[in-house]
């Protein structure tokens, strides 16, 4: 009886060993997935904090300093005799130890025998700073940079040496209006047109209706960099060169052949019932696809529209080439190119005007991220 009883124990060890294997599994899965979604949202993060921060905080810290850390906090500043010769050895006051330091050795920090540091609070005032480490948190935010960014007036601020500076802001909001009226028109107009060929091409009969659409698809492997200078020299014959309207053509001609296969492959795999149900009652084609294949194809046309709205939002190439340098229809790619030029050096301009040109494409994918993946996989499972 013993060993008829123990026989079942081994399929049920098994199973235990298959769950266990199966979480041990999920768990380094999940484990994985979260890293990778650290380590591709942190430069986010950080562009964002530090679009936040005080010029000089980004200038002297990093943005993770707004997380509790171990740091320096100056408690103490010591004015050294103004005939102080700072190209001499100095010898401290009594209160720091009364050590003898270089000037540069103060520059970079000198540890006391107690933990505490010194450094020079002001070099050319002969001020220096007694530090205790300490924790603390960075939270000194302000709302000056994207002031700055978007306003178009001239502001003024005061640096850490004392100077009063004045600067120009960026007028970010007029090239966003720019970039809006770029970007909707170049977006709208393929997927309209890349809606009624896709039609065409799925429920249409005509000659030639193969070997025109091979031709769309082989478009996909053309890039875009061979047919700028042709595009552009006809621009110049039209002359539409300079104006929104050459953009418009062409990111259209760029995006027709990408729309027009990823909304055939939805189209193509509607149900054939209904569209005859359509053709039965006495529906034009027209109104077959503006009553039934539109809204039916929303997935892939807000598939598509992401796309294409993104590409035309970052892109700097096909707007140089055709828009041109004016301040009056720059585009934020190029504006942006343009600050990273002038002003290199002010990353809390750089940084608020980087998250304001992503704040839309945001607002846009996670709008219409719920028909994304329907749309993608538009035509890949039939039946």
């Amino acid at each position: 009886m013993a060993a008829v009883t123990a026989k079942p124990a081994a399929p049920a060890r098994r199973a235990t060993s298959q769950k266990r294997q199966q979480l041990i599994n999920k768990i380094i899965v999940n484990t994985i997935l979260a890293i990778l979604c650290v380590i591709w949202t942190l430069p986010t993060v950080g562009l964002l904090v530090s679009s936040f921060r005080d010029r000089d905080d980004i200038r002297s810290s990093g943005w993770w300093t707004v997380l509790p850390h171990r740091g320096l906090e100056t408690v103490a500043t010591i004015e050294l005799p103004p005939d102080t010769n700072l190209r001499e050895p100095i010898t401290l006051p009594a209160e720091l130890g009364s050590g003898t330091y270089t000037a540069s050795q103060i520059a970079d920090g000198v540890i006391l025998p107690d933990g505490r540091q010194i450094t020079w609070e002001n070099r050319r005032a002969r001020l220096i700073a007694l530090q205790e480490p300490t924790w603390g948190m960075n939270t000194n935010f302000t709302l000056e940079n994207y002031r700055i960014v978007t306003g178009g007036r001239e502001y003024v601020y005061t640096d850490a040496a004392g100077n009063r500076v004045v600067e120009s802001g960026e007028d970010l909001w007029g090239v966003l209006i720019n970039n809006i009226a770029v970007v909707i028109p170049a977006t709208v107009i393929p997927i309209l047109i890349a809606a009624f060929a896709a039609y065409g091409f799925a429920w249409m009969r005509f000659p030639g209706r193969f070997l025109l659409f091979t031709i769309v698809v082989a478009l996909l492997v053309v890039p875009l960099q061979v047919a700028l200078i042709p595009l552009l020299r006809d621009f110049v014959r039209l002359d539409v060169n300079g104006t929104y309207m050459a953009v418009w053509l062409a990111h259209t001609g760029f995006g027709l052949p990408l729309a027009t296969y990823l909304l055939y492959n939805y189209i193509s795999q509607l149900p054939r019932d209904i569209l005859e149900s359509a053709f039965i009652d006495g529906a034009s084609h027209f109104t077959i696809f503006t009553r039934l294949i539109l809204p039916l194809s929303l997935p892939a046309l807000a598939s598509f529209a992401i796309f294409q709205f993104l590409w035309v939002w970052n892109d700097y190439l096909v707007a140089l080439i055709f828009i041109g340098a004016q301040p009056n229809v720059q585009v934020l790619t190029m504006r942006l190119a343009d600050m990273v030029g002038s002003r290199g050096q002010d990353w809390h301009v750089l940084t608020a005007g980087a998250f304001i040109s992503m704040l839309i494409p945001l607002l846009v994918f996670f709008s219409l991220q719920r028909f994304f993946v329907r749309g993608l996989l538009a035509g890949s499972v039939k039946g």
